[in-house]
């Protein structure tokens, strides 16, 4: 049986049980789904453009789910810090913009919070999100189901499957959903990685160049003037603080009047 937070309190209606066909064209969405989701070249595009993948993916692969948003936090602050990086559609975008900036509260906040699976089939009589269920049932959207998204222990975010039909998630949708939340977790963590790893190595460089630009100034003030290393580089300081601009754009600046007067005298 499927570990997963439902509706306290719903007398879930009985679903009859999916039949052959049913249950092989689930199967096939859900590993067309993982094959979409493997297929995810983490590096090849950004995370934004993984994430948009990543719902389309499981929009195609939860059974029932008329509409997908992916949310992100940051590892820094928790849950606090959830927000929509990607969705399938305006509505479900509008929807957990409400769960996250207005009301904070919603089936998302309660599955990262409880790292597990969260269903809802009213939501309008939810008594877990008063505020959030009856808003978001009054735009039509009846049905829910939170997955989080976990890599190696870690929780990086969810997925949020809505449907307007009420009980469109039962345990047959929650299982393949959480079947196909793990690996869309490490395409989404691998994005993640690559993507921070790529903005330290730019600002590596940019501090790379920085200094070999500051270097360059600081010999041709050794050359002008004879001064030290540490003599010239305090000219340098003392121009950026008087003039309130970076000290390797002061840098930058005496290097480019030295190389126009150096073609000046070749002229």
């Amino acid at each position: 049986m499927t570990d997963f937070d439902a509706q306290s309190g719903r007398n879930t209606p009985p679903q009859p049980e999916p039949s052959p066909a049913q249950l092989e064209a689930d199967e096939a969405e859900l590993y067309a789904g993982l094959r979409g989701v493997a297929g995810i070249v983490a590096g090849a595009q950004g995370v934004i453009d993984v994430l948009h993948d990543v719902a389309q993916y499981a929009a195609l692969a939860i059974p029932g789910a008329d509409g997908v948003g992916v949310a992100l936090i940051d590892p820094r602050h928790g849950v606090s810090s959830v927000r929509n990086w990607a969705a399938t559609a305006g509505l479900i975008q509008e929807i957990d913009t409400i769960q996250y900036d207005e009301l904070n509260e919603g089936p998302c906040i309660t599955c990262m919070q409880s790292r597990r699976p969260t269903v809802s089939g009213s939501l309008g009589a939810d008594s877990r999100w008063p505020h959030f269920g009856g808003r978001v049932a009054r735009m039509r959207v009846h049905s829910a189901l939170a997955l989080p998204l976990i890599v190696d222990d870690q929780l990086i975010g969810s997925i949020n499957a809505y449907a307007g039909s009420r009980d469109a998630f039962g345990e047959h949708a929650v299982q393949l959903g959480s079947q196909f939340a793990r690996p869309a977790a490490v395409s989404v963590h691998n994005a993640q990685l690559l993507a921070n790893a790529h903005d330290r190595t730019m600002r590596l460089q940019r501090a790379l160049d920085s200094r070999a630009v500051i270097d360059q100034a600081i010999g041709i003030i050794r050359s002008r003037s004879g001064s030290t290393a540490d003599e010239a580089f305090g000219r340098l300081a003392h121009i950026s603080q008087t003039e309130n601009i970076k000290l390797r754009a002061v840098a930058e600046r005496l290097v480019e009047e030295a190389v126009r007067r150096a073609r000046a005298r070749h002229r």
